[in-house]
């Protein structure tokens, strides 16, 4: 009998499981590259690689649009070759443990569940959390408790904002927009100011390195893009303030969103947020100085953690080790019956 269990958290811009078996976490770009309209030609970090510069014969693309599955087969395909080549693991039989954003319909949930569920590997259970839940759990809040926790988990296409207590949300928002959308700021940004076109992949890599909440940064970096007048290839310093400028409006959208979700906390929720203060998740909170601006916003101390792109993840594997997690997870083909 397999007793082994994945946690999967499958993320816009990247893919992270743990396996029980090895106890190690891997995380890998969530990116396909698909030749003949639906052959996978390669995935995960060797089709990021081809992003931007392949042929008109390789499509690179990413599954997961807006938090659900945009494409089921091709998903489907790479999930299981990548668990069978990466963790060396049993895959047949095995309990899948899957996160999923709380704002999406049952139906796009199903689909997270059959994506396992309906596989060739006949899985001993699938099972689902909600990420928030996971998100606490890995940042090592105890969700079971009555305490008001706040939680900001900025990912590639998606923001969510959502406040726990006892196990279940109190609030929860979904929100269409986060790491790529600043990226495309970024792209327009320096199109507009500039006459310059770079590709998201320099916009992405401007975000990261010159990124910042606040104003004030002095660093510069080179890049390469294409000059709208010439329409030759050219080099150009880009400085911080320039980078500041351009996705300062989507930062504060993120704020405005916090903000909303504070007014509609229960008060003795709110006073425990106060108390603990706001957890922030996500590749997109590793933008530098974001935890001071959100904390000038609203004036409760923001709280950041290591490697916050793994949160949920390292959050499943804490509930597939302990019995007394294991009702923050739920079982679609059981909740379809009902």
């Amino acid at each position: 009998m397999n007793n082994n269990v994945y946690c999967i958290d499958l993320g816009t811009c990247h893919i992270k499981v743990f396996c029980k078996s090895t106890g190690k976490i891997l995380n890998e770009k969530n990116t396909l590259a698909i030749v003949n309209k639906n052959q996978l030609y390669a995935y995960g970090d060797a089709a990021y690689a081809m992003y931007e510069k392949a042929p008109e014969t390789i499509h690179v693309t990413f599954p997961i649009v807006n938090g659900v599955i945009a494409d089921f087969n091709n998903v489907q395909n790479m999930i299981f070759e990548f668990l069978e080549m990466r963790t060396k693991g049993k895959i047949h039989g095995a309990e899948f443990i899957v996160a999923v954003p709380t704002d999406i319909t049952e139906v796009e949930k199903k689909a997270f569940f059959d994506l396992f569920y309906k596989s060739k590997t006949k899985p001993k259970n699938v099972l689902l959390c909600e990420k928030p839940i996971a998100d606490a759990m890995g940042l090592g809040l105890d969700v079971n408790e009555p305490t008001g926790i706040m939680i900001v988990d900025i990912g590639a296409d998606t923001t969510e904002i959502s406040v726990i207590s006892l196990g279940g949300l109190v609030l929860s928002d979904l929100l269409h927009f986060g790491g790529n959308r600043i990226d495309e700021s970024i792209i327009s940004h320096i199109k507009r100011t500039y006459n310059l076109v770079i590709g998201q992949k320099t916009a992405k890599s401007l975000k990261e390195i010159l990124g910042s909440g606040l104003p004030g940064r002095e660093e510069s970096m080179i890049i390469v893009g294409r000059d709208l007048v010439s329409g030759l290839p050219i080099e150009m310093e880009i400085n911080a303030q320039t980078v500041y400028e351009a996705i300062k409006e989507n930062l504060n959208s993120i704020c405005n969103s916090i903000k909303m979700i504070l007014e509609k906390t229960p008060p003795e929720v709110a006073k425990d947020i106060i108390h603990s203060g706001i957890y922030i998740t996500g590749g997109g909170s590793q933008i530098q100085n974001l935890d001071e601006l959100f904390m000038q916003i609203t004036n409760i101390r923001v709280n950041t953690c290591e490697d916050p792109e793994e949160s949920v993840v390292r959050g499943l594997s804490k509930i597939v080790s302990d019995q007394k997690y294991k009702h923050l997870t739920f079982n679609m083909k059981t909740r379809i019956l009902k």
